[in-house]
């Protein structure tokens, strides 16, 4: 029996299309959790800083088999969050705009990422309000859903927005376990995302279904260990190994899944977006 290749496409599944990507990454060589600044972290739970390495190398290696361009930068001692790079920042059009941390444990990372930002020619804005950089700001085409709630201060958004140029949608967060944006929205392409309701605010809920009402809803089960927390190139979408409804979701939609596990690093509150700083040149 012969079979018509149109019969295997399924006309309601959009083509997505890979657009390569550049990204900043950080070697988890000094991670472990000797403080607690978010509900994930508890120091008296053992860390194994061997397995981080491995576990970040396999995500490392994987935006290498995509044909990512990724650049490093040095882990510092006594920084073991430093391995978040999307908190270090946020670049488009070659301008950084710095970080200014929230809690003093990790205000050091902000001067040591504008360090790297400037020794490899990107135009460093130094932030004069508190934002932790990637991990609240998300670019979706032309426009910037800032987060707002626990980390990143509400008046950072004004001063984004006046830096680039670009619409910037203030979103509340109002769970502790999703206090960066980055943990609460997954960015799949220009114009399409997904989300957990139960993260936000009524008022931020109501933006959202009105600007993506085809949005991914993510389940509180693959929320629950960062499955949002992922990075796509608009069709490859990196995410957390064990967020199957997210994955199956995906598939659906045109996309292709990854899964990586970041098991360990979820010790410390991060996933693969966290691992993860986009530079926009």
């Amino acid at each position: 029996m012969s079979t018509n290749l149109e019969e295997l496409v399924t006309p309601d599944v959009p083509v997505r299309t890979a657009v390569k990507r550049t990204v900043l990454m950080c070697k988890p060589d000094y991670f472990t959790v000797v403080y607690r600044i978010n509900p994930w972290m508890d120091p008296a739970l053992p860390t194994d800083t061997s397995l981080a390495v491995a576990q970040w190398q396999t995500l490392y290696d994987t935006y290498l088999g995509l044909g990512y361009d990724v650049h490093l930068i040095d882990p510092i001692d006594g920084l073991p969050d430093m391995v978040y790079a999307a908190n270090g920042g946020f670049v488009i059009d070659n301008i950084a705009y710095g970080a200014r941390f929230t809690y003093p444990q990790r205000q050091p990372e902000g001067p040591a990422y504008m360090d790297w930002f400037r020794a490899n020619g990107f135009d460093v804005r130094d932030p004069a309000e508190v934002n932790e950089g990637e991990g609240d700001f998300l670019l979706v085409g032309d426009v910037m859903l800032a987060g707002t709630g626990f980390r990143s201060a509400s008046n950072s958004h004004e001063e984004i927005a006046g830096i680039y140029g670009r619409t910037v949608i203030t979103l509340t967060l109002v769970n502790p376990n999703f206090y960066h944006l980055d943990t609460a929205i997954a960015v799949l392409d220009d114009t399409n995302i997904a989300y957990l309701p139960s993260a936000f605010d009524e008022a931020s809920l109501a933006i959202l279904r009105e600007r993506f009402p085809d949005a991914i809803i993510a389940t509180e089960a693959d929320a629950a260990i960062l499955g949002l927390n992922s990075y796509s190139d608009g069709y490859n979408v990196v995410i957390a190994s064990r967020a199957k409804d997210f994955e199956r979701e995906l598939r659906a939609r045109g996309y292709n899944p990854i899964g990586v596990d970041l098991s360990e690093l979820l010790l410390g509150g991060g996933g693969v977006k966290c691992c993860t700083l986009e530079l926009r040149r």
